[in-house]
């Protein structure tokens, strides 16, 4: 089991949103540029790049969603305090 990963999101207001990004995704748009134009969060700069954390880091849905992917995956929306995000595995 990992202790440590290195991830990226999008961070929407709705599930609608969300499922759309998600969407696109699919299709082959770029995670980092959907990123920067969409996400509420600041790491919106850095194209969604949220560093390597561990366990314990972050609110526990975003967690297990996150440490349950494998590198280069990307999530379903999973909804937290927040908001919704969509979660790249990087590392």
């Amino acid at each position: 089991m990992a202790d440590k990963v290195h991830c990226a999101h999008i961070l929407v207001k709705t599930e609608t949103e969300a499922k759309n990004i998600k969407a696109r995704l699919d299709k082959g748009e770029k995670f980092g540029s959907i990123a920067k134009n969409s996400s509420l969060c600041p790491s919106s700069k850095n194209s969604g790049d949220l560093g390597t954390f561990t366990r314990g880091k972050m609110v526990k849905e975003f967690e297990k969603a996150a440490f349950a992917l494998e590198k280069g995956q990307t999530s379903e929306p999973v909804k937290t305090k927040f908001g919704y995000h969509i979660i790249k595995r990087v590392e």
